[in-house]
């Protein structure tokens, strides 16, 4: 049985999505080991454009492979020849291909001044552009054009065509680099002066799950820029550090803590000190198991039980790593709402969950906290945090679903307004690096990698109450 089945599944705290939406960039092509720049350069003139590399086709494969099972209902590509190779490589694996779609809304980024140049070579010519392409994107201007800004539009004119036309199917798109970004970003409201802040690999995977016919009815990002399928050639489950980053900057692993009984039964325990159940302990073991061979050099917790103990089965694969406890990392207090199931609530305090679930930045929990309290304690602590870890090096951070929803806001900016939008699964692992330091932008590189918890690339854990 595929794995689009939407009639059981939900959006944290029961809110019903009826659209998914896979993304892909293509493998690796020519251009890019070349360090080429690509972007829709030739795009009427096929035998011109960039094209997979034997390397490039390899990673289609195996994304193929890990989207075998998945039941797509549609799926399109770019005109442009490297993304119609993958595609057409990824569907030749599953089970039960859909026909294959082109549209120019999946176009790369328009860089005709600089298409077929080295990356260096651009650098160096161009060296006031190609800081403003790096530092201020939303500014980024060639002849008359601003391209970035274009991006977006085009993002969002793809979005309004294609949320109405496929709605409630699932959905797979094969595209490039920049466009998948700007995808990504436009949907879920990241800036364009941030664009750079999040990552697309060649052949990685993003899901994101829209609720209605527009990004306004509400999105959120499953999964960023999965790779752990590419793990045969590129040799580790996370994206690589670049050697910018070894130089100056520093890697933190944020993951959430195994399943309690509670998750399952959709009961509120927020800072209840209830421990993993036996597949929580399990889901820690896995996430223990997929980060055994990753270097970590230091290592942070909540020092509530369910996070704690998945910390500490990490660290049975790094012995020599001391585990540091915070208690401003624990868990949101629900007040009287913990130990209470979701029509206790409702019965106590009448109409109070339905704006936790669709406007959670009101809600005052009772004898408890508000998401701005929870996201002012977490900036202190994980700014503190990353100060502390030198460039070159790597932490895990372990805690609980608000506060790393409230970490992952925090390096967008996101107001507790946009609290749903990243999901967070028990044992889920995401990779945040700061390439130029703790003052330095974050980047987003890996969101909330669950493939090492379930067969197939969705998020199969407990959707339960924080």
């Amino acid at each position: 049985m595929g794995e689009a089945l939407f009639s059981n599944f939900y959006y944290d705290e029961g809110k019903i999505l009826s659209t998914r939406v896979v993304i892909v960039r293509h493998g690796e092509s020519n251009f890019n080991i070349l360090s080429k720049i690509q972007g829709r350069g030739n795009y009427d003139r096929p035998e011109l454009q960039s094209v997979l590399t034997d390397k490039g086709n390899q990673q289609a494969k195996l994304t193929g492979k890990a989207l075998a099972k998945l039941t797509v209902d549609v799926a399109y590509a770019s005109p442009l020849v490297r993304a119609q190779q993958t595609a057409k490589i990824i569907l030749s694996e599953n089970f039960n291909p859909p026909e294959l779609f082109t549209t120019e809304g999946l176009l790369e980024i328009d860089l005709s001044e600089w298409e077929s140049m080295l990356a260096s070579d651009v650098k160096e010519q161009f060296p006031e552009k190609y800081h403003v392409w790096q530092n201020e994107p939303d500014h980024f201007q060639l002849g008359d054009r601003y391209p970035i800004l274009e991006l977006f539009e085009q993002a969002r004119a793809f979005w309004a065509e294609i949320l109405v036309k496929d709605k409630g199917k699932t959905i797979l798109l094969v595209g490039h680099s920049a466009i998948n970004r700007a995808l990504i970003c436009a949907a879920i409201g990241i800036p364009a002066s941030l664009y750079h802040n999040i990552h697309q690999v060649n052949c990685a995977i993003s899901v994101l799950n829209f609720q209605g016919t527009t990004i306004a009815n509400g999105v959120q990002l499953e999964s960023l820029n999965l790779v752990s399928h590419l793990e045969p050639i590129f040799g580790s489950p996370l994206p690589a550090i670049n050697r910018r980053q070894s130089e100056q900057g520093c890697r933190l692993l944020l993951v959430r803590h195994g399943e309690t009984e509670w998750n399952r039964q959709k009961r509120f325990q927020g800072q209840i000190d209830v421990p993993l159940n036996n597949n929580g302990h399990a889901q820690a073991r896995r996430a223990s198991e997929f980060l055994a061979n990753v270097k970590i050099d230091q290592a942070f917790s909540s020092p509530m039980l369910r996070p704690k103990d998945t910390a500490l089965e990490i660290l049975s694969k790094h012995p020599n790593i001391k585990l540091e406890l915070f208690d401003e990392l624990k868990e949101i207090s629900h007040g009287l709402w913990e130990g209470k199931f979701e029509h206790e609530i409702e019965a106590e305090f009448p109409g109070q969950l339905d704006l936790w679930q669709s406007h959670p930045e009101t809600i005052q929990m009772p004898e408890g906290e508000n998401l701005q309290q929870v996201w002012d304690r977490v900036a202190i602590i994980w700014q503190k945090i990353v100060e502390s870890v030198p460039a070159g090096e790597t932490a895990i951070v372990v805690a609980h679903d608000a506060v790393n929803k409230a970490i992952l806001c925090l390096l967008f900016g996101f107001t507790p307004e946009q609290f749903w939008v990243f999901k967070q699964g028990n044992g889920g692992v995401s990779v945040i690096d700061y390439p130029q330091g703790a003052q330095g932008r974050a980047v987003l590189q890996s969101g909330n990698i669950t493939t090492h918890l379930s067969e197939g690339i969705l998020d199969r854990t407990a959707a339960g109450a924080l």
